[in-house]
């Protein structure tokens, strides 16, 4: 078994690192912002091929693999990049590549993998769960046309999207949609989070669509949404652990310069111990990322793995980022210190893309079925 990286992929990841260096500060910056991300650097990552990551090259994309995603992936954490990547270049492109008719896959995913266009998925609904049978926007047929009628909760960059990719119950089942945000009948009104990133509440009223902008046959939503959201479920914890990596060395730096009673605070046990066991599960989440990212690109099922992987390493970035917490004591939780930009992000990932009770359920349908 070998773990090393070929020479290309820690290119890769050198030029991805170059490229987020600032980042830090634009997360400051763009807090509870409107549109939430910089124009600039969504320009940048547009230039290096980049937002089209693992669409074909049929689509304009760079046709990596997930475990290309995954180092870049780890880059944006440890830099807390605020961006549409994961909502856009992933999940609604991957819907599109593996659903949309020529028609919509011919004009939209040339324009994602450029950078163009923005768009981003609205499938969690108000005191619903994350499952299909959190699914209650009703989708009514009415000739040509489908009505969209309901609420959605923690739209990311909804203001900023050219679409949206909305899941509705229609007759045959869950369903897709391709939905202009600025359409008459929609209500966007921008939430306040944990980790004061960009998500927006919208409310469809009666809202119409062509039959046309439907994804996939009637009564397939979720299966397709289900598959796409298995490649997104392991970038979020390859997010994570990119992250945990960097609050676990700025934790360990103060540690180190931080004296009391005429001693570092890493020398005392209580703390050292504690940073011990955090760069233990910080690799062991590193390797179970991998090992599902390795696993999808040669084709295997990763059903087990990816609810795992994300399960195991948001864990892992909470308790690490906690720790950064307590260490850091009162300064910690200031908004001078980067460690409470570190343990917002990692609660909010944690929670967000398939919580804990559905991850579990995921893998315990696997063991026991």
């Amino acid at each position: 078994m070998d773990l090393a990286f070929t020479d290309e992929q820690e290119m890769l990841r050198q030029a991805v690192r170059g490229l987020c260096t600032d980042a830090l500060e634009s997360v400051r910056l763009l807090e509870d912002d409107p549109k939430g991300f910089d124009d600039g650097f969504w320009g940048q990552l547009a230039s290096m091929g980049l937002t089209g990551l693992m669409l074909g090259e049929e689509h304009g994309g760079s046709a990596m693999g997930l475990l290309d995603a995954v180092i870049v992936y780890e880059e944006f954490g440890r830099s807390l990049v605020p961006s549409p990547h994961l909502e856009s270049t992933v999940v609604s492109a991957g819907v599109l590549a593996r659903a949309g008719t020529p028609d919509q896959q011919a004009e939209w995913l040339p324009g994602i993998a450029d950078g163009r266009y923005i768009l981003t998925p609205a499938w969690l609904e108000p005191d619903n769960s994350s499952g299909p049978s959190g699914i209650r926007l009703s989708a009514v047929t009415d000739g040509d046309e489908v009505v969209l009628t309901g609420t959605k909760r923690h739209v990311a960059f909804a203001l900023a999207a050219d679409r949206l990719v909305v899941l509705a119950r229609g007759e045959a089942g869950i369903d897709l949609y391709l939905l202009d945000p600025q359409a008459d009948g929609v209500t966007l009104t921008l939430q306040r989070t944990v980790a004061g990133d960009t998500q927006y509440r919208v409310d469809l009223d009666g809202v119409r669509v062509p039959g046309t902008d439907r994804i996939g046959a009637p009564g397939t939503g979720w299966e397709t949404w289900h598959t796409v959201m298995l490649d997104a479920l392991v970038l979020v914890a390859a997010r994570a652990v990119g992250a945990a990596e960097a609050v676990h060395a700025l934790t360990t730096d103060y540690a180190k310069e931080r004296h009391q009673f005429g001693k570092p605070i890493a020398a005392f046990q209580a703390i050292s111990h504690s940073l011990a066991d955090g760069i233990t599960a910080i690799d062991g989440a590193r390797v179970l990322v991998q090992r599902a990212a390795w696993t999808r690109d040669v084709d295997r099922s990763i059903e087990t793995l990816a609810p795992m992987a994300k399960m195991f390493a948001t864990q892992t970035c909470r308790e690490v980022s906690g720790v950064a917490i307590q260490v850091h004591g009162g300064v910690g939780f200031t908004l001078e210190c980067n460690a409470q930009l570190y343990f917002r992000r990692a609660k909010s990932w944690q929670l967000n893309w398939f919580g804990d009770d559905h991850l579990e359920e995921l893998i315990a349908r696997q063991i026991l079925d």
